[in-house]
């Protein structure tokens, strides 16, 4: 398992571009402002920083995905051990991803790199 992305809410993604741009430096990995995300690059490593407008995403949370070699995977090997996933996995553009809360609530996720529409 390796870090993918963390994700946190952004009332509102201009102001919050401002800061992570221009105050804090960051570089814009992607924009897909229109669809309500924004995603900074810290230093060389592949995970990225990513704001959730809360426009569109009112449910946003604090959230740290964690890339896996396959979300069906391992969604079947920790769900009868009472992890609380929040749904069933997803399709997503890069792969699949499910997200689940620990026991403090804390939202987590899992994610690959798949790019096949196969479930198993």
């Amino acid at each position: 398992m390796n870090y993918d992305n963390f994700f946190f809410p952004a009332n509102d993604l201009v102001t919050s571009r401002q800061f992570y741009q221009d105050t804090l430096g960051l570089v814009v990995k992607f924009d897909f402002s229109e669809r309500g995300m924004l995603a900074f690059k810290v230093g060389n490593e592949e995970a990225a920083l990513i704001l959730k407008d809360k426009n569109k995403f009112p449910e946003a949370k604090p959230t740290v995905w964690i890339e896996v070699e396959d979300v069906h995977e391992a969604y079947a090997r920790f769900q009868p051990k009472g992890v609380n996933f929040l749904s069933a996995p997803f399709r997503i553009p890069t792969g699949w991803a499910v997200e689940f809360t620990d026991p403090a609530g804390n939202v987590l996720g899992f994610t690959d790199y798949r790019k096949t529409d196969e479930q198993p």
